[in-house]
C-alpha cells in the first residue's frame, strides 16, 4: 500500500444551492410562513401540554437560546387561546367581619369594572340620600317627639316630687348644682335662717325629717333619668336605622336584581348593607377644623367610605379570548402579587385597596411563558411558582411575612382558585438540571418541548427557508432579497450548524444578518438585498469579533508561536484545535511533539499531569496506548515509553479531535521517518485505528489555510481530517477556489495508516501470512525498533539478574 490518495475535489468543498431549486425573483413573490420552521416535535408537544387538562401538565420548552423557543410558543399558545373562553373578573372586596382577610369576589368577564363602578355610584347616592332622609321633617318631628318626650317625662316626676314636697311645706329648688329643699310659710315664701330658728325645735325636726324623706324620694327619681334617658337614646337609635334602611334598602335591592345570578355578590351586598345602616353617620357631612383640620393637613385620614370599596384586581373586559402573558420580570410579587403599604402619621399602613395582582392573576383561565432562568434567578420565585402550582391557587403573601424578618400587620387575602398553564422556556442544560436536583420538576412540568437545531437541506427545506427569509424580511420591514440572496442565506445556514446537508434554525442569527444585509444595502443603495448585501453582513459580522484571531496569526506569522509548514521533522506534527469566543470560533494549528524511548509502556500525557488536559483530552491518550499495545505488542512486552505535549499551551486543552495526531507524532518517532509540516490533521482515533469524525472542522481546515497562505501557499500545503466529516464541509470561497487551482489540498482518510501514508511519503504496510509488516513500510520500522528494545530490555534483565547472583555468592 503506497501513498496513493487523492485530495478532495474542490465539488465537495462547499454545497452550493442550484438555483433552479428558487423559483422566484425576489421574496415579494413569496408567502408567510410561521416563524418556527422544522419544529414539528416541539410544536406536537406544546400542542399536547396546552390540550391536556390534566394537573402537572405544565410545559418546559428546550433548546439553546436564539432558536425561536419564545416564538413557537406564543405562535400556538396565541391560536389555542382564540379557542377559549374570555376568564372571570377577580374583585377583592373588604370582609367587615374581619378585615385582615379580604374577601374574593368572582364575576364574568366585564361584570367587575362594572360592579366597581355600581358601588361607587352606590356610595355617592347615599352620601346624598342618607343626610336627606335625616334632614327630612318626619325624621325631625320624630326625633324631636321622642326628645320631649324624655323630657317631659323627667318634668314630670320632678313636678310630682315638687307637689308632694311643697304638701309638706317644703319647696323643689334648682340650683347651679342640681336640686335643693327649704321650708315655705303659708304664703309659698322660702324661710330665711332666721325665720327658721324661730320655729320650734319640733318644727324643725319635723321639717329636717320630711326634707331627709325627700331627699331620698329624689334621688330615686334623679336615677330613673340615665335609664329613661337610654330608652329615649334607643328609640333615637331604632328611628335612625328605620331611616337608614329606608334610604338603603331600596338603593342595594336594584343592586342585588342585577346581580341575582351572582351568588357571592349578593351575599356581600347583605353585608354591605348593614355595615352601611350601622355606620349611617359616616355619610353626614363632616365639620372641618382646629386640630383635626392641620392634622389632616399633615397626614389626610383615609376615607370611611373606602371600606365599601371594590378592589378591582383582573380585569378581562376587553378581552376577546384567553390571555397569553409573557412576564418578563418573574419576581415572587410579580409572579403572586403583593400588597403595597402607605406611610400615615408615622406608621406604615395598609387595606384590602392596596392589593395588587400578579402575573398569575392576570394569565389565570389561560397561559403564562416565563424564562425558566430568570426565574430561578429571582429569589424564591421558583419556590412560590411551585407552591401555587401544587395549592392549584394563588395566595398573596409578602416574603417579609414569610420569612419572618418584620412583624408589621399585614393582610391575608382569600386565595383565588387558579386555572392555568405555565410553560417555562430555557435552556436544556437547565431542564436537565432541574429534572435531576429538583425532585417536584417533573411532577408539575411534564411535558418537554425540545427544539432542534437543524433542518434537513433538501427541496422542502429550500422551500420552507426561503419563506421564513421573507416572512422575516417583511416583519422586520427590510428590503426583499433577490434569489441569490436567498441562496447565499441558506449556503450559510448551512455553515452555521457546520453540516452541508443541514441548515441552522438558530432565527437570531437568521434575523440579525437579514438586519445587517438590508443596512448595507442602504449603503449603496439599492432598493432589493443581493448577494453581495449577504456577504457583506457576514464578512463585517467576522471583523467585529475577530481580534483575537488577527492576534495569534500574526504571532504565528513573525515567528512568536512555533509552526513549521514546510519540510519535515520526526515526532512533530501541525495538530488543528478550535477557539470559541462567544458566537465566534476560528481554528488555530498547534505544535504537537512526541519523544519515544525504553521503557515499560506508558505514554506520558503532560497536559495532563501539568493539570492542562481535560478528561476528554485525557481519555483519547489513553485509547493511544490501547492501539499501540493491540497492534505491536500483542505477542511480546510493549518496551516504550512516549512523551506528548502541544507546545506553547498556556491554558486548559479539551478534546480528543488531536488523537490522530498524537498517535502519529509518537508513530513518526518510533518509525524514526519525519512528518511533512506542510500538512496539517485533525481527528479521534479508535483502538482499532479508524479515524473519528470531530467538530469545527471547517473552522480548523480555514485555520490552518489561513496560516500558509499568509506565509505563502506553494502546492504542497493541506489538511487531512476523517472521511465522516467530508458531508461537513462548507469552506470559504478562498478555500475552496485554493484547492481548485491546486495550490491547497484537503485529504479524507478512514484510518491511520492512511494518515501514516499522507504524512510520512511511505506504504504503511499490513502484515503478511506469517503475521509480520514489510520491512520497508512504517509499520515495519515501528515493529522492527520495538523489537530491538524488547531485545535491549531483556538483555538489562539478564545482566541485573546475573549481577544479582554474583553478589549473592
Amino acid at each position: 500500500m503506497g501513498n496513493h490518495r487523492q485530495p478532495l475535489p474542490a465539488s465537495v468543498l462547499y454545497k452550493a444551492c442550484d438555483p433552479r431549486e428558487f423559483d422566484f425573483s425576489t421574496t415579494d413573490e413569496l408567502a408567510d410562513i410561521g416563524v418556527v420552521i422544522g419544529q414539528e416535535r416541539a410544536l406536537d408537544a406544546i400542542q399536547f401540554g396546552i390540550s391536556i387538562g390534566r394537573k402537572g401538565y405544565n410545559i418546559f420548552a428546550l433548546g439553546p437560546s436564539g432558536i425561536g423557543k419564545l416564538a413557537a410558543v406564543k405562535e400556538i399558545v396565541g391560536r389555542e387561546a382564540e379557542n377559549r373562553p374570555v376568564p372571570d373578573d377577580w374583585c377583592y372586596v373588604n370582609n367587615f367581619a374581619e378585615s385582615s382577610k379580604p374577601r374574593a369576589l368572582r364575576l364574568p368577564a366585564g361584570y367587575g369594572r362594572r360592579f366597581a363602578r355600581d358601588i361607587e355610584q352606590l356610595i355617592e347616592e347615599l352620601s346624598t340620600v342618607i343626610p336627606a332622609a335625616f334632614e327630612g321633617e318626619e325624621y325631625r318631628s320624630r326625633a324631636e317627639e321622642i326628645e320631649e318626650e324624655a323630657k317631659e317625662r323627667e318634668i314630670n316626676a320632678i313636678n310630682e316630687l315638687r307637689r308632694k314636697s311643697l304638701q309638706q311645706g317644703i319647696a323643689l329648688i334648682e340650683t347651679p348644682t342640681g336640686f335643693a329643699f327649704a321650708p315655705v310659710d303659708e304664703k309659698g315664701e322660702v324661710l330665711g335662717p332666721e325665720q327658721f330658728q324661730k320655729l320650734s325645735e319640733r318644727q324643725q325636726e319635723q321639717i329636717q325629717e320630711a326634707v331627709t324623706a325627700l331627699r331620698q324620694q329624689l334621688q330615686k327619681v334623679l336615677k330613673q333619668f340615665p335609664v329613661w334617658r337610654k330608652e329615649a337614646k334607643e328609640k333615637l337609635k331604632t328611628l335612625n336605622r328605620e331611616i337608614a334602611e329606608f334610604a338603603v334598602n331600596h338603593l342595594v335591592d336594584e343592586l342585588k336584581t342585577r346581580y341575582a345570578a351572582i351568588p357571592g355578590v349578593v351575599q356581600y351586598l347583605d353585608e354591605a348593607r348593614r355595615e352601611i345602616i350601622d355606620h349611617a353617620e359616616d355619610f353626614f357631612p363632616k365639620q372641618d377644623g382646629g386640630i383635626a383640620s392641620l392634622m389632616g393637613q399633615i397626614a389626610p385620614r383615609p376615607s370611611p367610605f373606602m371600606r365599601y370599596k371594590v378592589n378591582l384586581l383582573v380585569d378581562n373586559g376587553e378581552r376577546k379570548c384567553a390571555p397569553v402573558i409573557f412576564e418578563s420580570l418573574p419576581s415572587h410579587n410579580n409572579l403572586v402579587g403583593r400588597v403595597e403599604y402607605q406611610a400615615y402619621m408615622g406608621a406604615l399602613v395598609t387595606d384590602f385597596t392596596m392589593i395588587k395582582p400578579g402575573a398569575l392573576h392576570i394569565a389565570n383561565g389561560g397561559y403564562l411563558i416565563l424564562d425558566a432562568r430568570k426565574v430561578l434567578m429571582q429569589p424564591f420565585a421558583w419556590d412560590s411558582l411551585k407552591r401555587v402550582l401544587e395549592a392549584g391557587e394563588i395566595r398573596i403573601e409578602s416574603l417579609e411575612r414569610a420569612l419572618s424578618v418584620i412583624s408589621t400587620a399585614s393582610l391575608e387575602p382569600e386565595p383565588i382558585p387558579l386555572d392555568i398553564k405555565v410553560i417555562l422556556i430555557g435552556d436544556r442544560l437547565l431542564y436537565y438540571l432541574l429534572s435531576i436536583y429538583d425532585p417536584e420538576f417533573r411532577e408539575l412540568f411534564k411535558v418537554s418541548a425540545d427544539f432542534e437545531e437543524m433542518i434537513d437541506r433538501d427541496a422542502d427545506g429550500y422551500a420552507m427557508y426561503a419563506r421564513l427569509i421573507a416572512s422575516l424580511a417583511r416583519k422586520n420591514q427590510l428590503r426583499p432579497l433577490d434569489k441569490e440572496a436567498v441562496i447565499r442565506v441558506v449556503e450559510h445556514a448551512a455553515r452555521l450548524v457546520g453540516d452541508s446537508e443541514k441548515l441552522s434554525t438558530h432565527l437570531r442569527s437568521l434575523d440579525d444578518l437579514l438586519k445587517e444585509a438590508d443596512h448595507w444595502a442602504a449603503q449603496v443603495p439599492r432598493n432589493i438585498i443581493t448577494r453581495d448585501d449577504i456577504q457583506a453582513a457576514i464578512d463585517h459580522q467576522i471583523r467585529r469579533v475577530d481580534r483575537i484571531r488577527e492576534r495569534v496569526y500574526e504571532n504565528i506569522r513573525r515567528g512568536t508561536i512555533f509552526i513549521d509548514t514546510d519540510g519535515a521533522v520526526v515526532g512533530q506534527i501541525n495538530g488543528l484545535s478550535v477557539i470559541g469566543l462567544g458566537d465566534f470560533t476560528f481554528g488555530q494549528p498547534s505544535r504537537i511533539t512526541a519523544t519515544t524511548r525504553l521503557g515499560n509502556g506508558k505514554i506520558l500525557d503532560i497536559e495532563r499531569e501539568s493539570e492542562l488536559g481535560g478528561a476528554i483530552h485525557s481519555k483519547g491518550v489513553m485509547i493511544l496506548s490501547g492501539f499501540l499495545a493491540q497492534r505491536y505488542a500483542k505477542t511480546r512486552p510493549f518496551s516504550v515509553s512516549a512523551s506528548l505535549v502541544f507546545e506553547q499551551s498556556y491554558g486548559p486543552i479539551e478534546g480528543d479531535s488531536a488523537s490522530v495526531a498524537e498517535l502519529s507524532a509518537i508513530l513518526s518517532s518510533l518509525a524514526d521517518l519525519p512528518i511533512r509540516q506542510s500538512l496539517a490533521i485533525t481527528g479521534s482515533v479508535n483502538q482499532h485505528g479508524q479515524v473519528q469524525p470531530i467538530g469545527g472542522v471547517n473552522e480548523k481546515i480555514e485555520g490552518f489555510f489561513d496560516v500558509c497562505a499568509a506565509i505563502g501557499l506553494n502546492g504542497q500545503h493541506g489538511v487531512i481530517i476523517p472521511s465522516a466529516n467530508v458531508k461537513h464541509l462548507m469552506l470559504r470561497q478562498d478555500v475552496v477556489e485554493a484547492a481548485k487551482a491546486g495550490k491547497f489540498h484537503i485529504y479524507a482518510v478512514d484510518t491511520v495508516d492512511q494518515a501514516l501514508e499522507l504524512l510520512m511519503g511511505m506504504p504503511a504496510g499490513e502484515r503478511d501470512e506469517t503475521g509480520k509488516f514489510p520491512i520497508d513500510s512504517i509499520n515495519g520500522r515501528i515493529e522492527r525498533r520495538l523489537q530491538e528494545w524488547t531485545d535491549l530490555q531483556r538483555e538489562f534483565r539478564s545482566q541485573e539478574k546475573a549481577g544479582d547472583n554474583r553478589n549473592h555468592d
